[in-house]
């Protein structure tokens, strides 16, 4: 999946709340085993790394991973437009 569908695949999922908008206060990386990617709905192969976090406080936490990648195109995607 090339950039540009991926960066529209997550503007559509941050905009119907599929993908949380708020920062990470910790993530952490390791080797994935073919976990799917909750950007591109891809799966994440074996030997490749995979980006994991928690987002949201309380009963409103939820866990993501991501391909690399995906990780920083939803990072920059989140973020409020620049002035």
């Amino acid at each position: 999946m090339d950039h540009d569908s991926v960066r529209h695949l997550i503007r559509q999922k941050l905009a119907d709340d599929r993908l949380p908008q708020d920062s990470m206060p910790r993530i952490w990386g390791g080797r994935a085993d073919g976990d799917i990617c909750d950007a591109c709905e891809l799966a994440i192969p074996g030997g490749e790394y995979v980006i994991e976090g928690v987002s949201g406080f309380g009963s409103d936490k939820r866990a993501v991973q991501f391909h690399v990648q995906c990780f920083a195109l939803w990072d920059k995607e989140r973020q409020p437009p620049a002035r």
